[in-house]
């Protein structure tokens, strides 16, 4: 049986997946190597690249017109600065995958004779020159060669401007003694190449590589795509899914590929009773298998978080998860580069990229202080199993008089230290019952924490699910009285959103010159349009 893929490129036969022959522009493609152009075609990690490079392969090679060959030349990216090791892993890949794809062993032979002796800074642009100008199944009159570089982008330094510039140097002799059409293929856009060389130097992509004529974006799975994916598993195995999930699951992914396939996979595998295929996939299931996505910290969402050490990235990321409103102007190339690595999208607002991203992210911050935070979660619940939400939060105003200046003195994210304190505190608390439910986004002035926790602990999220509400907000200025008055009909307003049956506000003073911890920690009820609502000062 076919299913779920969460790892590597699709294969038809064993997987589920959408026709990557549909979600690229093939006709564009087809039309840029007629006109024997060199362009770009860039992608975030694990959205299908891949896949879809090797079925252009296929696609251009059974048409029997074009030589047409993929190359992952990643492998070079551990010769960092050494440009004749580099070199030599990317001509020993090239000429592996032209045995593999093509059945050509004459370039390998080729240049284990005559190639190997010249010099690093040739031996690409004359193994290419070769391999265009002979073709062992048409030697009289060789097809034209179409050339896949794959992982361009994680070349760094002197090698990776080797690259380039072999290839530059061949252009002028395409198609007959060099590929008709090359297509550099990574996460970024050459543009942004400059930024990887051995010393930080910067190095302009149009020095390095000024003949690429077209940029063009793998996107994400659409709607009906992310929709389509799911239903050929409940067409091949029976399995009903509950359409109440479609909703979710697009809020949750955006169509991110890899995020669609892996819930994919925790709903019908990894959810042992859901192997038997008798069994529906419902809604709570769903909820649960994200959830144990999320906590499972994999490597796709390890890796992602990693990318926040990066100046130009923590930038973005902190004005974003602090949801205040800034005048800072952030480089275009910054926030190119930061929607390339698909952490975040810029339309039709400036926000993190998805639901399970706007989740993985505060806890990958904050997973340090979540380890050192020793919080008996018994002492929050009442005797009916409910969370008891005054005490939990008068907690946290005592944690955080004792020790956010100690937190905060080397918190990368000082902006939004205040907000992530307190998700990393609640989250100490619920993980392993509740769920804690993030929104965020550029000049919101709030975050919004919508916590889940099941009543029964045997019925979990089956059962009576307890439903609360935070609202957080800094105060920076003005009267505290402005800032409660923005913040209730907010906090309000996410509390009907949600369905939620309790809703508090919490105002973290920061400004310039603060009260007095005296002062600054205090306690609050309101009740406006017939909502009882808790606010708290910290």
């Amino acid at each position: 049986m076919k299913h779920f893929n969460n790892a590597g490129p699709c294969v038809p036969t064993l997987h589920f997946m959408i026709d990557p022959l549909v979600r690229i522009d093939v006709e564009s493609i087809e039309s840029l190597v007629e006109q024997q152009r060199y362009f770009v075609l860039h992608a975030p990690r694990q959205t299908g690249k891949t896949t879809c490079l090797l079925a252009l392969m296929h696609h251009f090679n059974a048409r029997g017109r074009y030589r047409a060959l993929y190359v992952n030349i990643e492998g070079a990216q551990a010769a960092r600065g050494n440009v004749e090791e580099g070199v030599a892993g990317m001509c020993s890949t090239f000429i592996r995958t032209a045995a593999l794809y093509l059945k050509d062993q004459a370039v390998g032979d080729w240049y284990r004779t005559e190639g190997r002796q010249l010099t690093a800074t040739d031996q690409i642009s004359s193994l290419l020159a070769h391999w265009s100008a002979h073709d062992p199944q048409q030697p009289d009159a060789p097809r034209p060669t179409v050339l896949f570089l794959d992982e361009v982008d994680a070349l760094v330094g002197d090698t990776l401007i080797s690259l380039l510039r072999q290839i530059r140097a061949g252009y002028a002799q395409r198609p007959g003694a060099f590929p008709q059409s090359i297509v550099l293929c990574g996460v970024r856009d050459v543009r942004d190449y400059r930024i990887h060389t051995a010393h930080q130097e910067i190095i302009t992509g149009g020095s390095a590589f000024n003949i690429k004529a077209e940029s063009l974006r793998l996107g994400n799975f659409s709607r009906e795509e992310t929709v389509a994916l799911w239903q050929q598993h409940e067409a091949e195995t029976g399995q009903a899914i509950d359409p109440a999930i479609w909703p979710e699951l697009w809020a949750d992914t955006e169509g991110q590929p890899w995020l669609v396939n892996a819930l994919g996979y925790e709903c019908t595998w990894r959810d042992k009773p859901a192997r038997d295929r008798s069994t529906p996939i419902t809604l709570e299931r769903y909820k649960a298998a994200r959830e144990r996505l999320i906590y499972s910290r994999t490597t796709h969402l390890d890796a992602l978080a990693d990318k926040l050490r990066e100046p130009r990235v923590h930038r973005i990321v902190a004005a974003l998860l602090s949801g205040e409103a800034t005048t800072e102007h952030f480089p275009e190339d910054d926030l190119q580069y930061t929607t390339d690595l698909g952490l975040i999208r810029t339309r039709p607002e400036l926000t993190i990229a998805n639901r399970i991203y706007r989740e993985v992210l505060p806890r990958e911050i904050t997973w340090p202080i979540q380890t050192v935070l020793h919080y008996p979660q018994p002492w929050f619940l009442t005797p009916e199993r409910r969370l008891d939400v005054p005490k939990l939060l008068a907690a946290f105003q005592q944690f955080f008089r004792e020790h956010s200046d100690a937190w905060m003195e080397g918190f990368s994210f000082k902006e939004a230290g205040p907000q992530l304190l307190l998700q990393a505190f609640l989250q100490r608390i619920v993980n392993g019952g509740g769920r804690i439910n993030r929104e965020y986004g550029l000049g919101r002035k709030r975050t919004d924490l919508y916590i889940e926790w099941p009543v029964n602990e045997e019925q979990g999220f089956f059962g009576e699910v307890q439903r609360i509400v935070l609202e957080l907000k800094l105060w920076k200025k003005g009267s505290l009285d402005a800032v409660l008055a923005e913040g209730q009909p907010q906090t309000i307003g996410y509390a009907r959103q949600c369905g939620a049956e309790e809703a508090h506000l919490i105002v973290f003073d920061r400004r310039a010159k603060p009260a007095p911890w005296d002062k600054r920690i205090w306690q609050r009820h309101s009740t406006q349009d017939g909502w009882a609502l808790g606010i708290w000062g910290a």
